[in-house]
């Protein structure tokens, strides 16, 4: 069996994986920012600029399977420290881009270093140190990493206007070597279990619940339509508070306190500790996401409704960051789950990746109702897929028992 961590190295691991996610996620969503001065000064329209969150995600989705037997061999320390070198070039490349050549292949780099180094990769660590503990040291990792829009967004609008944006994108490149790297190298535990014994290694018959291929999809579908909705926001809510009437300045402040909300939803469920699974979180997060939208919709642009919407949905995604890392355990063992995130990770990070244009293109095209309408419908399906899941909970639980 895997070997535990002490409680004094996993708080270490947690410090770590929390500061890298925030600045791993915080500079991804630069573009969030900075996407119309990136489209001003490449010459392209701006739904292809943010077309570049769209490879990311591709890229991370595509390569998750391949990256499961490293992860398996090598360990998620060692996979994470060869995505921060891979991820630094691509900073640097994205700074020099004249063109729509330089900036996608630019993010194509990014998108491989984000597989090896955010989300999945932090969960798997984790599950590697702590076991069954790996639910709440997930939680409490995204209390601090719910951030990271609250800090790189005011910091990404503070440095493009004395360096622009190119110079933003060189020192997020200085970051990931600078910062990340060593905290990586130095702060995360080398492995010391047999190879044959990793977290994909397959368990002997019995030890691990069987679930059904349905419900597996039910759980991706739920998964999905809720990050179709999240990572379509996370790149376009500056410019859809701006539809609504915002000022850019006063945009980015309502879009900033966003992070904030979502820690504090985030906060709840850690301090929910084992008394909340993730079908339960979900449910929360599910019942607040499609009534923020009704209310940004039928406001007219009021600051009550943007104030409202702001509270409700950043409760719900909040709370729903935690519910997409950790509904798999509800229904997967400390092995499966491993191998369940990394099946989800394809299917989940190519419908991430087609939201962000998708999003844009409605908003431009058609105003921001037709957009709300959309992720409201999405997240209303999410909602009725986990009360589903809900209900297959216990049979499930059944299963693993016998």
């Amino acid at each position: 069996m895997m070997v535990l961590q002490s409680g004094k190295t996993i708080f270490r691991v947690l410090i770590v994986l929390a500061i890298t996610q925030v600045i791993g996620w915080g500079t991804i969503g630069l573009l969030a920012v900075v996407g119309g001065q990136v489209a001003a000064d490449l010459h392209m329209d701006i739904s292809a600029v943010f077309a570049g969150n769209s490879i990311f995600y591709v890229l991370m989705g595509l390569c998750a399977p391949v990256l499961a037997r490293p992860f398996t061999q090598f360990g998620a320390r060692r996979v994470m420290i060869a995505g921060t070198i891979i991820g630094a070039p691509g900073f640097a490349l994205l700074s020099l881009a004249h063109g729509p050549i330089q900036f996608f292949a630019a993010w194509v780099i990014l998108g491989t270093a984000g597989s090896a180094t955010l989300a999945t990769a932090a969960y798997i660590m984790l599950n590697e140190i702590a076991g069954r503990d790996a639910k709440r040291g997930i939680g409490a990792m995204m209390l601090v990493t719910g951030l990271s829009s609250s800090v790189f967004w005011p910091t990404t609008s503070f440095l493009s206007d004395v360096m622009g944006w190119r110079g933003t994108c060189m020192v997020y490149s200085g970051m990931l070597l600078l910062l990340c790297l060593p905290l990586y190298y130095f702060g995360l535990p080398r492995r010391t279990e047999p190879k044959d014994e990793a977290i994909f290694a397959a368990q002997p018959a019995g030890t691990s619940p069987i679930v059904k291929k349905s419900t597996f999809l039910l759980i991706l579908a739920a998964l999905a339509l809720n990050a179709f909705v999240a990572f379509g926001f996370s790149a376009v809510l500056i410019e859809l508070l701006k539809v609504e009437g915002l000022s850019p300045a006063t945009a980015v402040t309502f879009g900033s306190m966003l992070g904030v909300i979502q820690v504090s939803a985030r906060g709840l469920d850690f301090l929910g500790g084992g008394r909340w699974d993730g079908i339960t979180t979900g449910l929360f997060a599910g019942s607040a996401i499609p009534v923020a939208m009704f209310l940004l919709m039928i406001g007219g642009g009021s600051h009550w409704a943007i104030g409202a919407f702001i509270l409700l949905y950043g409760m719900g995604s909040g709370a729903f960051a935690v519910a997409r890392a950790t509904i798999p355990l509800v229904f997967y063992d400390q092995a499966e789950f491993a191998k369940a995130t990394s099946r989800i990770a394809l299917p989940l990070n190519l419908i991430s990746a087609a939201s962000p244009p998708v999003l844009v293109g409605l908003l431009t095209q058609f105003g921001s109702n037709a957009l709300l309408g959309l992720a409201m419908a999405c997240s209303c399906g999410a909602l009725l897929i986990l009360l589903w899941l809900r209900k297959l909970r216990p049979a499930i639980g059944a299963m693993a028992a016998d």
